[in-house]
């Protein structure tokens, strides 16, 4: 009775062991923005790919429009094993690394494919890897764009927002950035912004066409100007336990996942850029006007100072490296 009772319990601990192993691995994809984004689309391609080549294994859940965390909560939330994977702007590593701080220097890349030909370079690829000490890895880098400055009244040169309120990200070197044009920088959440603008709170706001359109910004702002002084950017990361606790090929087939994601994404990202400028100047409810030469070099001259500021922080050589991928 003592044996077939113990062969009961040993197949009952067998089947819950079984269970327990076929239960899939979930795969909590945090991000602040629209799903019809550049990043919103790539992290729903994710998800198709990677349960695609991980049937049963994986299944991948995405929270768009800040539904889980804000960016600025998102990492402590990831170091914690509260999510999986989130792609904060670049801006948001601050707390992490002072590198990542050299996708924020204004006029530093003359356009996307300077971005691109840095990225991909060894510098650009070893950034990646930057906060592995803590408990972070970034798995690439994710497009949105060049950043334009929106506001109330027209924006043409450096005077033109003097004085003026603008919403950043939580980024010294773009608070430095507003700053040394003498306009006011408050680090608030994406997620505020269009209430901030709509209540008058704030006077402007620096970002791409796509969040400028995705987000309805436009809808509460007289003016756009084309200065396209910097990138946003975003690093798709996740938790170094969480990576390098998967199997080898689990986690190769979520890499290259990743990838074509990424891809995917970034073509979107360059095609939106140029449709939803469009669309805000079709809505007839924002005047959209870009700098000329000479109005581009007064703001060069204004904020390019920034740059020597965090050299110590950034590194000398990684700025130079970026430089190089201008061409």
């Amino acid at each position: 009775m003592k044996a077939l009772v113990a062969s009961v319990l040993a197949c009952a601990s067998l089947l819950s062991f079984n269970q327990a192993a076929a239960a899939p691995i979930e795969i909590k994809f945090s991000h602040v923005v629209a799903e019809n984004t550049p990043k919103g689309q790539m992290a729903l391609k994710f998800k198709e790919l990677a349960e695609a080549a991980l049937p049963g294994e994986v299944e991948v859940k995405v929270y768009p429009n800040s539904q889980l965390f804000t960016d600025s909560t998102v990492l402590q939330a990831m170091q914690l094993g509260d999510v999986e994977m989130a792609a904060p702007s670049l801006s948001k590593f601050q707390k992490y690394t002072k590198k990542l701080q050299l996708f924020d220097l204004p006029f530093l890349f003359e356009d996307m494919e300077a971005v691109d030909r840095f990225q991909n370079s060894p510098e650009g690829q070893k950034l990646l890897k930057s906060m592995e000490s803590k408990l972070l890895v970034g798995l690439g880098y994710l497009h949105n764009g060049m950043k334009q400055l929106t506001a109330n009244d027209p924006i043409l040169t450096p005077a033109d927002i003097s004085g003026k309120k603008y919403r950043i990200m939580t980024s010294d070197v773009l608070q430095a950035q507003f700053e040394a044009v003498q306009a006011i920088p408050l680090k608030k959440p994406f997620s505020e912004v269009f209430t901030l603008l709509q209540t008058k709170a704030i006077d402007g706001q620096e970002n791409t066409w796509s969040n400028i359109y995705s987000k309805k910004f436009f809808e509460v702002q007289d003016y756009a100007t084309e200065t396209n002084h910097g990138l946003l950017d975003y690093m798709v990361v996740t938790s170094s336990e969480f990576w390098y606790g998967l199997e080898d090929d689990v986690r190769a087939k979520l890499q290259k996942a990743m990838d074509e994601a990424i891809a995917h994404g970034n073509a979107i990202a360059a095609q939106k850029s140029e449709e939803d400028k469009q669309k805000i100047i079709d809505s007839g409810k924002t005047e959209v006007s870009s700098i000329t030469a000479e109005q581009r070099e007064q703001w060069v001259n204004a904020m390019k100072p920034v740059w020597k500021m965090f050299e110590d922080e950034i590194g000398a050589d990684l700025i130079e490296a970026a430089l190089k991928s201008n061409k």
